[in-house]
């Protein structure tokens, strides 16, 4: 099912996303796959548009028009609505989405049995950070910036991107799979990247991520990523700092642990212990012997790329 995702703080159509999957992407794919559909789409993003205004811009008959118009509505890349003209009523045609995300698994692939579990990213419960570090909420920093103790300030709750350039920060996420079943695969996801002063499109940083106790695994992450803003970061946010990280995602197997799909370790979801905590404990860092301690930035649902959370899935099995 495809849905319209929001930023809380903007209802504008500025700010909307069109998460689907690739079960209802044909005909999203469809309307995308004529120019002159895109061209129309690109106009009505910048204002809206009459179907007559959409058929002189374009050189085309009306009826041309309303056809290639419909396919985007039914697409529900647009929206129409018919208001008061000076001879009768006309449609005006308006842009519903900025941008389009297709999530690759299928529904058909989806487990029965699981639970998602967000995590804002100000809710850590252990620390330990070095310089450069700080927080943002959405409007402000949050205490001084380069002062481990504000990661101890009760405003770190409100947290839309923290960042450090050596240490860890730990989570402990519920465990709300039921009593007596067995876990099958853990999964966290999150956005992420380097840490350096201002940014720096050149900046490795090797992240490491454990559960409970266990290391997972590493990943080396390009860059800290700036210059342009990123999709949800806020204007008073300045370009000439962090502004996105990229989307990655770990998960834990029967057979092991990957990054993205790719194998990484060979630690296994039965290594981890869960059925024997009432959560699953979670610590993102840079390890002190680390190759590139590049640092790390981690976004909340209002700052970077992608409306998310730090997310935890974990899927089940009944006995």
């Amino acid at each position: 099912m495809s849905e319209i995702v929001v930023d809380r703080n903007d209802v504008s159509s500025s700010n909307r996303m069109l998460v689907t999957t690739l079960d209802d992407c044909l005909e999203i794919a469809k309307a995308l796959s004529s120019e002159l559909r895109i061209n129309i789409l690109q106009a009505v993003r910048q204002s809206p548009l009459n179907v007559a205004e959409i058929a002189e811009k374009f050189d085309l008959p009306m009826s041309t028009a309303a056809v290639n118009i419909k396919k985007l509505e039914d697409a529900g890349l647009i929206i129409t609505e018919l208001i008061p003209g000076s001879r009768g009523t006309q449609k005006m045609c308006a842009a519903v989405v900025t941008r389009i995300v297709i999530n690759l698994e299928s529904q058909q692939e989806n487990h029965e049995n699981f639970v998602s579990i967000p995590m804002p990213i100000g809710h850590f419960i252990d620390c330990s950070v070095s310089p450069t570090c700080g927080m943002v909420g959405d409007s402000s920093i949050i205490g001084e910036v380069d002062d481990p103790r504000t990661f101890y300030e009760p405003e770190r709750f409100s947290a839309q991107l923290l960042w450090f350039r050596k240490g860890y920060v730990e989570y402990r996420f519920p465990n709300r799979t039921p009593h007596g079943s067995v876990v099958q695969s853990l999964e966290l996801t999150m956005e992420v990247c380097s840490e350096a002063p201002l940014f720096n499109l050149d900046w490795p940083s090797d992240i490491t991520i454990w559960m409970n106790g266990i290391e997972i695994g590493t990943w080396t992450s390009p860059a800290d990523f700036g210059g342009e803003r990123g999709y949800l970061t806020p204007e008073w946010w300045g370009t000439q700092n962090t502004q996105y990280g990229l989307l990655k995602t770990w998960r834990v197997a029967r057979d092991g642990s990957y990054l993205d799909g790719r194998k990484i370790s060979e630690v296994k979801v039965s290594d981890l212990s869960v059925a024997d905590k009432p959560y699953i404990a979670v610590r993102i860092g840079v390890k002190p012997d680390a190759v590139n301690d590049g640092g790390i930035n981690l976004f909340g649902r209002r700052f970077g790329n992608y409306e998310t959370d730090l997310m935890l899935r974990l899927d089940y099995a009944n006995r």
